[in-house]
């Protein structure tokens, strides 16, 4: 017991977060809980796709009160983990530059409100989305025998599920909350999606495992991805106190109608890959391309060649 004590005292006098960052002041009551964003992040897939994870089957003369039920409890679980969240936007380097105006405990709550009911106001937006990541999954993969088996088993389409409810957050300008529900993602599907990247309709991911898009990328329409595919960025700028310069462009832009195959890593926030063009697989490119190209790798040299 005298050991435990001794401990718990060394650990009380130890540092919890790096020097002037997350400091517990009196609008900082706590850390969001993952297991609660978690969790609101599974509601929310449930009323994406109604009843994909309820025991039960969902009757359609039921959908609205099912619907009705899972709103009332993303409500309530999501509103305190906003008013935990919001504070951050002040808080640490990263968000001093952003320009936001320092609220009270009040402002906070009426903020989360806000927030609330704006995230919940894009739902059918994003739904309508899904629907069409489902249809091109279907269509882009000879594999898949129904829309019910996309639905329900591709880790392709439970990654862009869940990034697409954390990119709402993220344009909302919310804090840590699309990051927990990305990387929890991340963990079960094997895709690392930054909740700030933009990815247009009919997005299919084929295979899924080991994809990584970074949080500036930009993805067109009808565009499809293959396992191991990486958009990423190059070294990043330093400020003039050696830390990396935030919110700027520094990952690839990928425009309409595009396919990437297996193990391509491309790099830069000056790349583009022009409408309709196809990268081959193991490709490493760090520089644009014209619409309607072939970019193939060859040893020892990268062949782009025009369709």
């Amino acid at each position: 017991m005298t050991a435990r004590i001794a401990e718990t005292a060394r650990l009380l006098k130890g540092k919890f977060s790096p020097e002037g960052m997350d400091r517990a002041d009196s609008l900082l009551q706590g850390y969001p809980n993952p297991c609660r964003v978690v969790h609101v992040l599974q509601l929310l897939h449930n009323v994406m796709f109604p009843g994909k994870w309820d025991p039960e089957t969902v009757p359609y003369n039921q959908l609205e009160s099912f619907l009705a039920e899972k709103l009332e409890q993303v409500r309530d679980a999501l509103l305190p983990e906003l008013r935990r969240a919001l504070p951050f936007r002040w808080m640490g380097q990263a968000w001093k530059t952003e320009g936001y105006e320092t609220l009270d405990a009040d402002g906070i709550a009426e903020e989360s409100v806000r927030v609330l009911d704006a995230f919940l106001a894009r739902l059918p937006v994003v739904r309508d989305l899904l629907i069409e990541d489902v249809k091109a999954a279907y269509d882009g993969d000879p594999a898949a025998l129904s829309y019910a088996e996309v639905k329900l088993a591709y880790p392709g389409l439970a990654a862009i599920t869940s990034h697409r409810i954390a990119h709402e957050f993220y344009t909302l300008n919310v804090p840590i909350i699309p990051r927990i529900m990305s990387e929890r993602t991340h963990a079960e599907t094997g895709v690392d999606i930054n909740p700030g990247a933009r990815i247009g309709h009919g997005f299919f991911i084929d295979h899924a495992t080991g994809v990584v898009i970074g949080e500036t990328t930009e993805i067109g329409n009808r565009v499809k991805i293959y396992q191991g595919v990486t958009l990423g960025a190059r070294s990043f700028p330093l400020d003039e106190n050696g830390n990396p310069i935030k919110h700027i462009k520094r990952h690839p832009t990928v425009e309409d109608e595009v396919v990437i195959y297996a193990n391509a890593t491309i790099l830069g926030g000056d790349t583009v890959i022009g409408r309709g063009s196809t990268v081959g697989g193991n490709v490493f490119l760090m520089e644009s391309v014209p619409p309607n190209s072939f970019v193939a790798a060859k040893h020892p040299e990268l062949r782009i060649l025009k369709r």
